[in-house]
């Protein structure tokens, strides 16, 4: 490879596409390991072996189509994590139906809008979770619904939605409980025919994007989209029947439904839930209880284990692999969980719910060196290229926007042509927004968002890499890093730094540390200490609230 290759690389692979519907996937999987292990959900007491897993999944896909829904209506779950959530995954795909995943923590005008963008026929959510009374919001946005009978909400802020489908054992008026979900014969010879209409290519999910910069836009995943994806990822991982996968991140998300459940499913794995959301001591205490093989999470949550005072006495030496995505990967956190946590085999994911979601990925096999400090090299069956402003390719070693095509990629966002159209090229190249690297060996990665850029006084700073240096020094738990306004240079360099227990590093000491190592305008400016991050659900940080924060602060400092 000279050094003016062009960074452009495809996923060659011997191992062929999989040209089946999730519900063909599921009954092959199910003939051929009916009795291992499925699911397990602690909090619910559920353990259910493939057959009894393909028995309830099948129940609930006749029973909706019982309902009088029709192939291609849109089902919503809005629901933490649980043993429905999994069912549901493959109960509505199996119908002709799409699942449309929402995110636990909207709050009702989120609601409205996801369940409207999309024309959601049914929604199936919990009374409550937490500080979260699902049923009072919807109420809140549906009063039509008490007086309804089951099935025949007709409300005028949410003018499609006609049922209501309850997780929980008391029934609510206007609502359907989901254990009184039932079909008849009719309803199970129907759902036969339609299984047998069904195209891989018809869409089966859609996600609704963060929305950081405007309303959350509707990513539309089709069977072949995340069968292939789930399968793969479970390829790098080496999965097995014989793995049990501790999944604790949410199933809203794809790195709960694809990286988590479909990894599992499509290798006959073990799906094992933790709990409804995300908490450490529980995560540790399922993975040495039922001797998980494999773990899942955001760089955060493995911190807060690690971190967790009870960390030492749990037994985690039946961990062998998983996957730290989500968000960039601190190296010394990779470190720890490799060596702490037993996770030899520990890989490291990149990629966008538009793209199934993973387009990267690091194996068992890559040197540590590569697997803490990339985020691999291309999967299989997909292409990427990383381009400059003008759209042309840049040499391998340059930084540009990565740019993915492939089986991967969406059909594109729900009734939206026009965000379709600024995200999907003639080509058919999903354009991520992310700053990327390819090295000669087709190594990624990813150097920061486009717009999270830093340009001080004409120079380029990509967070990342000063973030990654500073994981380095001892009184560190944690830092983001990111630009604010600044009238001489354009913009200046802030870090938010959280400091382990004890430590009282000052933000001279932190600058001074920095100015040893670090070109001069790279030094952080601004540093701060905070105890938290403002973070999505799926613990992506929210940079843009900080630079909102910080440039809140510096206003009242100017003004002072």
């Amino acid at each position: 490879m000279t050094a003016t290759a062009p960074s452009y690389v495809n996923g060659a692979s011997a191992t062929p596409l999989i040209g089946e519907t999730v519900g063909a996937l599921l009954d092959r999987i199910v003939a051929a390991w009916p009795e291992r292990p499925a699911l397990v959900v602690r909090q619910q007491n559920i353990r259910w072996s493939y057959r009894e897993f393909h028995a309830e999944v099948e129940r609930v896909a006749a029973g909706l189509l019982a309902l009088g829904l029709d192939p291609g209506d849109r089902i919503g779950i809005w629901a933490p994590n649980r043993a429905e959530w999994v069912v549901a995954q493959f109960a509505a795909p199996k119908a002709g139906l799409i699942l449309v995943n929402i995110n636990p923590a909207y709050r009702s005008h989120e609601l409205a809008y996801s369940l409207n963008k999309v024309g959601c026929r049914a929604l199936i959510l919990p009374r409550a979770f937490k500080t979260s009374r699902y049923l009072d919001i919807l109420q809140g946005l549906a009063p039509e619904l008490p007086a309804s009978s089951p099935g025949g909400l007709r409300a005028a802020a949410l003018p499609d939605l006609r049922h209501v489908i309850l997780l929980d054992d008391a029934a609510a008026p206007g609502t359907l409980r989901w254990a009184d979900i039932t079909a008849d014969a009719n309803a199970k010879a129907r759902l036969a025919a339609i299984e047998a209409e069904l195209s891989f290519d018809d869409p089966v999910n859609i996600q609704f994007t963060s929305g950081t910069t405007g309303a959350p836009k509707g990513a539309t995943l089709t069977h072949h989209n995340i069968v292939n994806n789930g399968f793969f990822i479970g390829e790098a991982m080496h999965l097995t029947e014989q793995d049990r996968l501790c999944i604790p991140v949410p199933f809203y998300h794809c790195f709960g439904m694809v990286l988590g459940n479909l990894a599992c499913v499509t290798h006959g794995a073990c799906m094992v839930i933790p709990g409804e959301g995300f908490d450490a001591l529980a995560t540790l205490e399922t993975v040495a209880e039922e001797r998980c093989t494999g773990l899942h999470g955001v760089p955060t949550m493995f911190i807060a284990e690690l971190e967790h005072p009870r960390f030492r006495e749990f037994d985690l030496s039946s961990l062998r692999t998983g996957i730290m995505a989500g968000s960039p990967c601190p190296i010394e956190v990779m470190r720890r969980v490799v060596r702490d946590m037993h996770m030899a085999e520990v890989t490291i994911a990149y990629g966008m719910t538009e793209t199934s979601p993973v387009s990267f990925q690091t194996v068992a096999d890559d040197p540590l060196e590569r697997r803490v400090s990339t985020v691999g090299r291309i999967h299989p069956h997909v292409e990427v290229k990383i381009v400059d402003e003008s759209g042309r390719v840049v040499p391998r070693g340059s930084t540009g926007e990565l740019l993915t095509r492939g089986y991967s990629v969406m059909r594109g966002y729900w009734n939206d042509e026009a965000n379709t159209r600024m995200a999907l090229d003639d080509a058919r190249w999903m354009h991520t927004g992310d700053l990327a690297v390819i090295d000669d060996e087709g190594y990624c990665t990813i150097v920061g968002r486009l717009k999270d850029m830093i340009i001080r006084g004409g120079e380029n700073i990509y967070p990342r890499e000063i973030e990654e240096f500073l994981y380095g020094h001892p009184d560190i738990q944690d830092v983001q890093v990111f630009g604010v306004p600044d009238e001489k240079f354009g913009e200046q360099v802030c870090a938010w730094v959280r400091l382990r227990d004890g430590a009282t590093a000052t933000e001279a000491a932190i600058q001074d540390y920095c100015r040893r190592h670090l070109a001069y305008f790279k030094v952080p400016h601004y540093v701060r200490f905070v105890d938290s991050f403002p973070m999505t659900v799926t613990g992506k940080v929210q940079k843009y609230l900080m630079r909102q924060a910080m440039e809140a602060e510096l206003a009242g400092l100017a003004q002072a």
